[in-house]
């Protein structure tokens, strides 16, 4: 039996030796040929040389076409016509030349390519237009320290930018955008946790208020703050009032963004911790919020963004004043935008430029802001900072003492009752 397991049938060894042979023919080559083909890097990136070339020269083109049209041939003017123009020539030229090398389709995507980063570019100057225009014309007024340390209670119409200051807009912003956050955020992140983590028609129809409530005109709000509080319940015009104003429009925002980021939470995390025996708030308070804390970060922002900005609430509920206040339950507290509003619509030159002041610091506030919470909420989940892996490292040194403690008392224990055996012995 052991012959015939190891003796090949007759009429199979020579097909599968010419078998074999005719594989390694085909998927081997000589050591010579493989030396004489160098390894060559394959490129991966979607943008090619080709693709360069013809948006510079459909670029050069348009603009050239258009000149002559504005210079010789018509009497068009306009920056905004001429722009218009140079960008629809722009598009077809560059089809024309991407139509020598490819096919329709993917003449189609080149073209959708172009128009949807054209887009993005056209968005990003505008961005940086508003920016740099606010910063150019605040450079008469940010120079001055008085302009951050004083109020304008000794700056009348006339006075120089060396007197007065937005001291009081600072204050009034920070105060009413505190007291909105200290009622926005644990409302928002609670009703976001609620609308995904218990479903049914209730919840669908908060969802459907809230998705109402993202479009509501800011003058609304601040009209309904106006009519419940200060007309209804005879709450003064004061920094509490302005806050709630700004509450009712960060409040959709933060609830909207917290519900798109907790939806992109894997189920399979929920299900290992039901798995687990975990009850539902403490998987969604111990891995869904960890989970998505970079996005609810991000959805917090948007809403203060949203509400530092507001100005049409403020002036409804806040008032105008010219003086410093810390009690955001009594008297008016101007914020920065509206600071900006009544700067802006006065006629003497140093008021406006106090204005643009004042808008160019708001600005900066975002940003500060923006950094701030990119820093606190900007780490994964699980990932600790320094001072929290340093407590933890002490902790886990706590328990290994305390398991090497019980450890030799066991053995101690067991020494000690082993002695009387081996004494009778």
């Amino acid at each position: 039996m052991g012959t015939l397991a190891t003796e090949s049938i007759p009429g199979t060894e020579p097909a599968a030796e010419s078998k074999a042979a005719t594989t390694a023919a085909a998927t081997s080559l000589p050591a010579a040929v493989k030396s004489m083909r160098p390894e060559t890097r394959r490129s991966t990136s979607g943008l090619r040389a080709t693709d360069v070339y013809a948006a510079v020269g459909a670029a050069a083109a348009s603009l050239s076409i258009t000149g002559l049209l504005y210079t010789r041939l018509t009497g068009f003017t306009g920056f905004v016509g001429f722009v218009v123009i140079a960008y629809v020539l722009f598009i077809g030229l560059y089809a024309l030349l991407i139509s020598f090398d490819e096919s329709g389709p993917a003449v189609r995507d080149r073209i959708v390519s172009a128009f949807v980063h054209s887009m993005g570019v056209l968005l990003l100057i505008a961005l940086v237009s508003v920016v740099l225009y606010t910063l150019w014309e605040a450079r008469r007024a940010l120079p001055h320290m008085n302009f951050f340390i004083e109020d304008m209670t000794n700056a009348g119409p006339l006075e120089p930018l060396s007197v007065g200051g937005i001291r009081h807009a600072v204050i009034g912003t920070l105060i009413q955008i505190a007291l909105a956050l200290a009622v926005t955020v644990p409302a928002g992140l609670l009703c976001a946790v609620f609308l995904n983590e218990v479903p049914g028609r209730y919840a669908r129809f908060v969802r459907t208020i809230v998705e109402a409530m993202t479009a509501l005109p800011s003058v609304v709000a601040g009209l309904f703050i106006y009519a419940l509080a200060i007309v209804a319940l005879g709450v003064d015009k004061s920094g509490l009032a302005a806050s709630l104003a700004i509450t009712v429009m960060m409040l959709p925002i933060v609830i909207r963004a917290s519900d798109v980021v907790i939806r992109l939470v894997p189920g399979t995390l929920r299900e290992a911790s039901y798995a687990l025996g975990a009850p539902r708030w403490r998987t969604a308070w111990h891995v869904v919020l960890p989970t998505a804390r970079s996005g609810l970060t991000t959805s917090v922002i948007l809403g203060t963004a949203r509400g530092i900005g507001e100005t049409s609430p403020v002036l409804l509920t806040a008032g105008v004043t010219t003086v410093t206040n810390l009690n955001p339950l009594s008297g008016p507290m101007i914020s920065l935008p509206l600071a900006t509003f009544q700067f802006v619509k006065s006629p003497e030159q140093t008021f406006i430029d106090r204005g643009f002041g004042t808008a160019a610091t708001l600005l900066l506030l975002v940003l500060v802001l923006f950094v701030i919470a990119r820093v606190i909420g900007g780490r994964g989940p699980g990932q600790l900072t320094r001072r929290q892996l340093h407590r933890k490292v002490l902790g886990s040194r706590k328990d290994l003492r305390r398991i090497e403690g019980r450890r030799s008392t066991e053995q101690l224990s067991t020494a000690l009752a082993q002695e009387p055996t081996r004494s009778e012995q």
